[in-house]
């Protein structure tokens, strides 16, 4: 899992964001993204997403070997 927090410089590199989100999803990392300003404000919202996210099983996009899937 992939946390990342974007700053006001967000707005100017979406394009690059979802590109590198896009990849990160090819190597199969789950990518959560908050703003910084919501990490320094509300950091136990934060935390609680970010728990919640590595209790619950990420969908594997990848055929298993065999042709299977989870």
């Amino acid at each position: 899992m992939i946390v990342e927090l974007d700053g006001s410089q967000h707005d100017e590199q979406v394009a690059y964001d979802e590109a590198r989100t896009r990849k990160l999803h090819t190597m199969d990392y789950r990518v959560l993204r908050f703003w910084d300003n919501e990490a320094l404000t509300n950091i136990e919202g934060v935390l609680e997403v970010i728990l919640e996210a590595l209790a619950s099983p990420a969908p594997h996009p990848s055929p298993l070997p065999g042709g299977e899937r989870e």
